[in-house]
Protein backbone atom coordinates (compact mmCIF):
# COMPACT_ATOMS: atom_id res chain seq x y z
CA UNK A 1 0.00 0.00 0.00
CA UNK A 2 2.99 2.53 0.86
CA UNK A 3 4.56 1.65 -2.72
CA UNK A 4 1.49 2.90 -3.98
CA UNK A 5 1.15 5.99 -2.04
CA UNK A 6 5.20 6.97 -3.13
CA UNK A 7 4.30 6.07 -6.56
CA UNK A 8 0.81 8.38 -6.78
CA UNK A 9 2.99 10.78 -4.31
CA UNK A 10 5.38 11.51 -7.60
CA UNK A 11 3.17 11.57 -9.78
CA UNK A 12 1.60 14.55 -8.37
CA UNK A 13 4.60 16.18 -7.83
CA UNK A 14 5.13 15.77 -11.33
CA UNK A 15 2.47 16.97 -12.40
CA UNK A 16 2.27 20.05 -10.03
CA UNK A 17 5.92 20.83 -11.48
CA UNK A 18 4.77 20.89 -14.67
CA UNK A 19 1.82 22.80 -14.60
CA UNK A 20 3.47 25.41 -13.17
CA UNK A 21 5.00 25.53 -16.09
CA UNK A 22 1.55 24.83 -18.36
CA UNK A 23 -0.15 27.54 -16.53
CA UNK A 24 2.28 30.30 -16.58
CA UNK A 25 3.05 29.91 -20.07
CA UNK A 26 -0.62 29.97 -20.95
CA UNK A 27 -0.68 32.96 -18.93
CA UNK A 28 2.19 34.70 -21.07
CA UNK A 29 0.38 33.82 -24.14
CA UNK A 30 3.26 31.09 -24.80
CA UNK A 31 2.02 28.02 -27.25
CA UNK A 32 2.14 24.83 -25.61
CA UNK A 33 2.24 21.64 -28.19
CA UNK A 34 2.20 18.54 -25.49
CA UNK A 35 1.89 18.63 -21.69
CA UNK A 36 3.04 15.05 -20.28
CA UNK A 37 3.40 12.99 -17.28
CA UNK A 38 6.30 10.42 -17.85
CA UNK A 39 8.68 9.51 -20.44
CA UNK A 40 9.70 7.46 -22.82
CA UNK A 41 6.44 5.68 -24.94
CA UNK A 42 3.36 7.17 -25.29
CA UNK A 43 0.56 5.23 -22.96
CA UNK A 44 -2.53 7.61 -23.30
CA UNK A 45 -2.86 11.00 -25.69
CA UNK A 46 -6.26 13.32 -25.57
CA UNK A 47 -5.39 16.47 -28.29
CA UNK A 48 -7.13 19.49 -26.73
CA UNK A 49 -7.77 22.55 -28.54
CA UNK A 50 -4.06 23.00 -28.78
CA UNK A 51 -2.25 21.06 -26.48
CA UNK A 52 -1.83 17.28 -26.51
CA UNK A 53 -2.04 15.90 -22.94
CA UNK A 54 -0.15 12.63 -22.91
CA UNK A 55 0.45 9.91 -20.36
CA UNK A 56 3.74 7.77 -20.95
CA UNK A 57 5.55 5.11 -19.87
CA UNK A 58 8.10 5.73 -16.82
CA UNK A 59 7.25 7.40 -14.13
CA UNK A 60 10.28 9.55 -13.77
CA UNK A 61 9.89 12.52 -15.06
CA UNK A 62 7.29 15.00 -17.38
CA UNK A 63 7.25 17.76 -19.81
CA UNK A 64 5.72 20.84 -20.83
CA UNK A 65 6.47 21.47 -24.55
CA UNK A 66 6.27 24.68 -25.77
CA UNK A 67 6.58 26.31 -28.97
CA UNK A 68 10.21 27.55 -30.35
CA UNK A 69 11.46 25.89 -27.02
CA UNK A 70 14.79 25.37 -28.27
CA UNK A 71 14.91 26.84 -31.85
CA UNK A 72 13.38 29.89 -33.74
CA UNK A 73 9.90 28.50 -35.78
CA UNK A 74 9.14 32.37 -36.13
CA UNK A 75 5.93 31.60 -34.70
CA UNK A 76 4.94 35.25 -32.33
CA UNK A 77 3.27 32.67 -29.62
CA UNK A 78 6.74 30.76 -29.54
CA UNK A 79 8.77 30.65 -26.13
CA UNK A 80 11.82 32.35 -27.81
CA UNK A 81 10.03 35.33 -29.05
CA UNK A 82 9.07 36.29 -25.17
CA UNK A 83 10.47 38.75 -23.50
CA UNK A 84 13.16 37.61 -20.82
CA UNK A 85 11.04 38.07 -17.84
CA UNK A 86 8.16 36.00 -19.34
CA UNK A 87 10.74 33.26 -19.91
CA UNK A 88 11.78 33.56 -16.80
CA UNK A 89 8.25 33.37 -15.18
CA UNK A 90 7.83 30.12 -16.74
CA UNK A 91 11.25 28.50 -16.54
CA UNK A 92 10.74 29.26 -12.52
CA UNK A 93 7.13 28.39 -12.44
CA UNK A 94 7.23 24.60 -12.29
CA UNK A 95 9.94 25.13 -9.32
CA UNK A 96 7.66 27.47 -6.89
CA UNK A 97 4.81 24.94 -7.77
CA UNK A 98 7.19 22.25 -6.02
CA UNK A 99 7.74 24.36 -3.66
CA UNK A 100 4.23 25.62 -2.67
CA UNK A 101 3.14 21.92 -2.81
CA UNK A 102 5.99 21.35 -0.12
CA UNK A 103 4.84 24.32 2.07
CA UNK A 104 1.06 23.46 2.43
CA UNK A 105 2.12 19.71 3.44
CA UNK A 106 4.22 21.15 6.20
CA UNK A 107 1.12 23.79 7.04
CA UNK A 108 -1.11 20.78 7.15
CA UNK A 109 0.77 18.90 8.91
CA UNK A 110 2.15 21.40 11.57
CA UNK A 111 -1.23 22.21 12.04
CA UNK A 112 -1.80 19.21 14.43
CA UNK A 113 1.21 19.95 16.33
CA UNK A 114 0.03 21.96 19.76
CA UNK A 115 3.30 23.91 20.17
CA UNK A 116 6.74 24.67 18.23
CA UNK A 117 10.50 24.67 19.40
CA UNK A 118 11.89 27.99 19.32
CA UNK A 119 15.78 28.90 19.77
CA UNK A 120 15.90 30.41 22.80
CA UNK A 121 16.84 28.39 25.37
CA UNK A 122 14.41 27.97 28.77
CA UNK A 123 16.37 26.27 31.46
CA UNK A 124 19.00 23.28 32.17
CA UNK A 125 19.32 20.17 33.22
CA UNK A 126 21.24 19.13 36.41
CA UNK A 127 24.72 19.02 35.79
CA UNK A 128 24.83 20.79 32.42
CA UNK A 129 27.95 21.54 31.89
CA UNK A 130 27.84 24.70 29.19
CA UNK A 131 26.02 27.11 31.60
CA UNK A 132 27.57 29.80 32.91
CA UNK A 133 29.00 33.77 32.80
CA UNK A 134 30.79 32.97 29.86
CA UNK A 135 28.21 30.23 28.49
CA UNK A 136 25.14 29.70 27.98
CA UNK A 137 21.99 31.40 30.40
CA UNK A 138 18.71 31.24 30.65
CA UNK A 139 17.19 33.69 28.17
CA UNK A 140 19.92 33.46 25.59
CA UNK A 141 18.22 33.17 22.14
CA UNK A 142 20.85 31.08 19.56
CA UNK A 143 20.78 32.98 16.58
CA UNK A 144 23.73 30.74 14.79
CA UNK A 145 25.78 27.98 15.02
CA UNK A 146 29.37 28.23 13.44
CA UNK A 147 27.83 30.54 11.44
CA UNK A 148 24.73 28.88 10.22
CA UNK A 149 21.18 31.14 11.35
CA UNK A 150 19.17 29.22 13.76
CA UNK A 151 15.48 29.71 13.87
CA UNK A 152 13.90 26.57 15.38
CA UNK A 153 15.23 23.95 18.30
CA UNK A 154 16.01 21.65 15.88
CA UNK A 155 18.64 24.23 14.11
CA UNK A 156 21.04 24.42 16.91
CA UNK A 157 21.49 20.56 17.61
CA UNK A 158 21.56 19.68 14.00
CA UNK A 159 24.55 21.86 13.39
CA UNK A 160 26.11 21.02 16.71
CA UNK A 161 26.61 18.15 15.73
CA UNK A 162 27.17 18.67 11.86
CA UNK A 163 30.63 20.23 13.63
CA UNK A 164 31.48 16.93 15.15
CA UNK A 165 30.95 18.73 18.79
CA UNK A 166 34.40 20.76 18.45
CA UNK A 167 35.22 24.48 17.94
CA UNK A 168 31.89 25.62 18.33
CA UNK A 169 31.13 29.30 17.70
CA UNK A 170 27.73 30.09 19.16
CA UNK A 171 26.42 33.63 18.66
CA UNK A 172 23.49 34.21 20.84
CA UNK A 173 20.90 36.93 21.62
CA UNK A 174 21.54 38.69 24.90
CA UNK A 175 19.83 41.68 26.73
CA UNK A 176 19.07 42.41 23.21
CA UNK A 177 23.11 42.30 22.53
CA UNK A 178 24.42 39.38 20.09
CA UNK A 179 27.18 37.86 22.62
CA UNK A 180 29.55 35.23 21.27
CA UNK A 181 30.39 32.55 22.68
CA UNK A 182 33.09 29.94 21.77
CA UNK A 183 33.36 26.12 23.22
CA UNK A 184 36.17 23.86 22.70
CA UNK A 185 33.73 20.77 23.07
CA UNK A 186 30.11 20.52 22.93
CA UNK A 187 28.90 17.31 23.08
CA UNK A 188 25.44 15.55 24.57
CA UNK A 189 26.90 14.08 27.90
CA UNK A 190 23.12 14.23 30.05
CA UNK A 191 21.60 10.52 29.68
CA UNK A 192 17.70 11.30 29.85
CA UNK A 193 15.04 7.84 30.29
CA UNK A 194 11.69 8.93 29.06
CA UNK A 195 8.36 6.90 30.35
CA UNK A 196 9.34 3.77 27.95
CA UNK A 197 12.50 3.57 29.21
CA UNK A 198 14.27 4.74 26.76
CA UNK A 199 18.10 6.26 27.36
CA UNK A 200 19.41 9.18 25.32
CA UNK A 201 21.83 11.68 25.47
CA UNK A 202 21.08 15.26 25.86
CA UNK A 203 22.96 18.31 25.90
CA UNK A 204 21.14 19.43 29.09
CA UNK A 205 19.66 22.89 27.40
CA UNK A 206 15.95 22.88 27.55
CA UNK A 207 14.38 25.20 24.55
CA UNK A 208 11.33 27.43 25.21
CA UNK A 209 8.32 26.49 23.58
CA UNK A 210 5.68 28.45 21.49
CA UNK A 211 2.11 27.47 21.86
CA UNK A 212 0.23 26.90 18.34
CA UNK A 213 -2.07 29.81 16.98
CA UNK A 214 -2.29 30.85 13.10
CA UNK A 215 0.44 33.15 12.94
CA UNK A 216 3.02 30.44 14.64
CA UNK A 217 1.69 27.82 12.39
CA UNK A 218 2.92 29.86 9.25
CA UNK A 219 5.67 31.12 10.91
CA UNK A 220 6.80 27.72 12.12
CA UNK A 221 6.10 26.23 8.50
CA UNK A 222 8.17 28.83 6.32
CA UNK A 223 11.02 28.07 8.84
CA UNK A 224 11.18 24.32 8.65
CA UNK A 225 10.71 24.90 4.49
CA UNK A 226 13.70 27.18 4.87
CA UNK A 227 15.53 24.34 6.91
CA UNK A 228 14.73 21.76 3.86
CA UNK A 229 16.53 24.33 1.20
CA UNK A 230 19.26 24.56 3.75
CA UNK A 231 20.27 20.59 4.34
CA UNK A 232 20.07 20.65 0.12
CA UNK A 233 22.96 23.42 0.11
CA UNK A 234 24.39 21.33 3.25
CA UNK A 235 23.99 17.71 1.02
CA UNK A 236 25.07 19.36 -2.12
CA UNK A 237 28.53 20.54 -0.12
CA UNK A 238 28.84 16.68 1.81
CA UNK A 239 28.81 15.86 -1.90
CA UNK A 240 30.92 17.88 -3.43
CA UNK A 241 33.39 17.76 -0.56
CA UNK A 242 33.79 13.91 -0.42
CA UNK A 243 31.96 13.52 2.91
CA UNK A 244 29.58 11.56 1.04
CA UNK A 245 29.71 9.69 -2.59
CA UNK A 246 27.61 9.05 -5.81
CA UNK A 247 26.76 5.83 -4.85
CA UNK A 248 24.86 7.08 -1.62
CA UNK A 249 22.81 8.87 -3.57
CA UNK A 250 19.08 7.93 -3.69
CA UNK A 251 16.87 8.11 -6.66
CA UNK A 252 13.40 7.07 -7.87
CA UNK A 253 13.46 3.65 -6.56
CA UNK A 254 15.32 4.42 -3.55
CA UNK A 255 12.82 6.80 -2.53
CA UNK A 256 10.04 4.68 -3.19
CA UNK A 257 11.44 1.84 -1.06
CA UNK A 258 12.43 5.06 1.93
CA UNK A 259 8.70 6.05 1.77
CA UNK A 260 7.44 2.15 2.25
CA UNK A 261 9.79 1.83 5.06
CA UNK A 262 8.69 4.68 6.62
CA UNK A 263 5.25 3.49 6.74
CA UNK A 264 5.54 0.20 7.69
CA UNK A 265 7.55 1.07 10.99
CA UNK A 266 5.18 3.57 11.63
CA UNK A 267 2.92 2.35 14.57
CA UNK A 268 -0.56 3.14 12.58
CA UNK A 269 -2.07 4.28 9.52
CA UNK A 270 -2.25 7.47 10.62
CA UNK A 271 1.00 8.05 11.48
CA UNK A 272 2.34 6.22 8.73
CA UNK A 273 0.70 8.97 6.23
CA UNK A 274 1.69 11.56 8.50
CA UNK A 275 5.54 10.63 8.25
CA UNK A 276 4.90 10.17 4.64
CA UNK A 277 3.44 13.51 4.00
CA UNK A 278 6.84 14.73 5.82
CA UNK A 279 9.03 13.04 3.52
CA UNK A 280 7.11 13.86 0.46
CA UNK A 281 7.05 17.57 1.69
CA UNK A 282 11.09 17.50 2.04
CA UNK A 283 11.00 15.73 -1.39
CA UNK A 284 8.98 18.82 -3.19
CA UNK A 285 11.21 21.29 -1.77
CA UNK A 286 14.46 19.32 -2.46
CA UNK A 287 13.18 19.07 -6.37
CA UNK A 288 12.39 22.89 -6.28
CA UNK A 289 15.87 23.90 -5.50
CA UNK A 290 17.14 21.04 -7.37
CA UNK A 291 15.57 22.10 -10.55
CA UNK A 292 16.78 25.69 -10.30
CA UNK A 293 20.33 24.82 -10.32
CA UNK A 294 22.71 26.10 -13.00
CA UNK A 295 23.11 22.59 -14.85
CA UNK A 296 22.17 22.50 -18.43
CA UNK A 297 18.45 20.54 -19.07
CA UNK A 298 17.45 21.77 -15.90
CA UNK A 299 15.44 24.92 -15.40
CA UNK A 300 18.23 26.79 -13.62
CA UNK A 301 20.41 25.78 -16.36
CA UNK A 302 18.33 27.39 -18.92
CA UNK A 303 17.46 30.74 -16.72
CA UNK A 304 21.39 30.95 -17.06
CA UNK A 305 21.58 30.57 -20.50
CA UNK A 306 18.84 33.19 -21.09
CA UNK A 307 20.23 35.97 -18.86
CA UNK A 308 23.98 34.84 -20.68
CA UNK A 309 22.46 35.21 -23.89
CA UNK A 310 20.17 38.51 -22.91
CA UNK A 311 23.79 39.94 -22.07
CA UNK A 312 25.53 38.64 -25.32
CA UNK A 313 22.57 40.09 -27.36
CA UNK A 314 23.16 43.17 -25.75
CA UNK A 315 27.15 43.54 -26.53
CA UNK A 316 26.75 41.94 -30.43
CA UNK A 317 23.41 43.65 -31.15
CA UNK A 318 22.41 40.77 -32.82
CA UNK A 319 20.26 37.35 -31.46
CA UNK A 320 21.85 34.49 -31.04
CA UNK A 321 20.55 31.32 -32.76
CA UNK A 322 19.16 29.28 -30.17
CA UNK A 323 19.54 25.73 -31.79
CA UNK A 324 23.41 26.03 -30.00
CA UNK A 325 21.66 26.50 -26.16
CA UNK A 326 19.40 23.53 -27.53
CA UNK A 327 22.27 21.36 -28.37
CA UNK A 328 24.12 22.40 -24.73
CA UNK A 329 21.01 21.04 -23.10
CA UNK A 330 20.31 17.82 -24.89
CA UNK A 331 23.85 17.16 -23.95
CA UNK A 332 23.29 17.81 -19.88
CA UNK A 333 19.88 15.92 -20.45
CA UNK A 334 21.57 12.87 -21.87
CA UNK A 335 23.94 12.99 -19.00
CA UNK A 336 21.03 13.94 -16.13
CA UNK A 337 19.28 10.45 -17.63
CA UNK A 338 22.78 8.53 -17.34
CA UNK A 339 22.98 9.83 -13.56
CA UNK A 340 19.53 8.67 -12.77
CA UNK A 341 20.57 5.25 -14.85
CA UNK A 342 23.17 4.46 -12.52
CA UNK A 343 22.02 6.05 -9.13
CA UNK A 344 18.95 3.34 -10.03
CA UNK A 345 21.07 0.81 -10.71
CA UNK A 346 22.43 1.70 -6.83
CA UNK A 347 19.26 1.65 -5.79
CA UNK A 348 18.02 -1.67 -6.53
CA UNK A 349 21.54 -3.42 -5.82
CA UNK A 350 20.83 -1.65 -2.39
CA UNK A 351 17.48 -3.34 -1.90
CA UNK A 352 18.11 -6.93 -3.28
CA UNK A 353 21.29 -6.80 -0.52
CA UNK A 354 19.67 -5.36 2.20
Amino acid sequence: MFIVVAIIAFVVLIISHEFGHFIAAKLCGVKVLEFSVGMGPKLLKKQGKETLYTLRLLPIGGFCAMEGEDEDTGDPRAFTQQPAWKRIIILCAGAAMNFLIGLILICLLFSSVPRYGTNTVDSFMDGCPYVGENMLQPGDTIYSVNGERCYISTDVTTFISRAGGRDIEVVVKRGGEKVTLHFDELIPTLELTDENGNTSLKYGFNFRVQERSFGSQLKYSWYQAMDFVRMVRLSLVDLFSGAVGVKDLSGVVGIVSIINDVGQSSPSVTAALENIAYLVAFIAINLAVMNLLPIPALDGGRILFLILTWCIERIIRRKLDPKYEGYIHAAGLVLLIGLMLFVMYNDIVRIITG
